[in-house]
């Protein structure tokens, strides 16, 4: 007798689960239907026993039969598809990845987004014992040209657009580092859209080392900035590197996902 069907009701309905699941993950964008040959192979099971696995999932309204033959995705999948976009909105999609990345640098991560003339930080995850304080605290609103956190935002805009911004509203010197004048920060601007990633250091905190990259929404535009912040004295140029690269993967992570989720 097969061992999986031998044990409990438990292991049975688990076996069930991931037999179901297994026929399932055969669907994908050069596989749009199955047949109740492939499924035997796939589970290793007679056609018999493959066509109650794909009568149960039909009865269920996960697959349907296909005109073509065989069977294909149901309509009970592409509404579970529905319910899951409507789940993944920008924190919940950036939180895992900013926990990730605070974990392993123990720095404080920011979400932040721009609101009309302002930046507004929507998410921050920080080390405990950290001793870095910082300006941004999750719901505070900072004046856009100064920080890679802000920077970030304004860098995939048209510079007529970035212009208006910037003569729309005050440009306070935080540290003698604060960019104030449109020709500088355009410049710096620019300098940021060509490498794919803001840094910046001292230029709203002493000492604070800001590190940021552009997430993007589904039509192109930059929906929000993912930063890292850190005492600029106590991170060498490799954890530079490091930190670069790890904010970089994670924002194209985020985008990649938003995408998706948006169908």
């Amino acid at each position: 007798m097969d061992s999986q069907t031998s044990t409990s009701g438990y292991r049975d309905r688990n076996s069930t689960a991931d037999r179901a699941l297994t026929i399932l993950e055969m669907f994908g964008e050069a596989k749009f239907s199955v047949s109740a040959v492939e499924v035997a192979a796939a589970l290793s099971v007679a056609r018999s026993t493959a066509y109650r696995y794909l009568e149960s999932l039909v009865s269920r309204g996960f697959l349907e039969e296909s005109p073509a033959g065989g069977f294909r995705l149901g309509l009970r999948i592409l509404e579970l598809a529905r319910v899951a976009r409507q789940g993944y909105g920008l924190s919940e999609v950036a939180l895992p990845r900013m926990r990730s990345l605070c974990e392993r640098f123990r720095q404080t991560v920011l979400l932040t987004r721009r609101a009309g003339t302002s930046v507004v930080c929507l998410e921050r995850e920080a080390p405990s014992g950290q001793l870095l304080r910082i300006s941004y605290e999750r719901g505070s609103q900072l004046p856009l040209t100064a920080g890679a956190s802000a920077l970030v935002l304004l860098a995939w805009l048209e510079d007529a657009q970035a212009l208006a911004l910037f003569e729309a509203i005050e440009r306070p010197r935080f540290t003698e580092r604060t960019l104030s004048t449109p020709e500088d920060l355009l410049a710096r601007l620019h300098e940021i859209r060509a490498d794919g990633f803001a840094m910046t250091h001292a230029e709203v905190d002493p000492d604070a080392l800001g590190i940021a990259a552009p997430i993007f929404a589904p039509d192109g535009e930059v929906a929000a900035g993912l930063s890292v912040v850190a005492l600029g004295s106590r991170v060498n140029t490799e954890e530079r590197q490091e930190i670069i690269a790890a904010v970089r993967e994670a924002a194209e992570h985020i985008s990649h996902t938003l995408r998706i989720a948006a169908g």
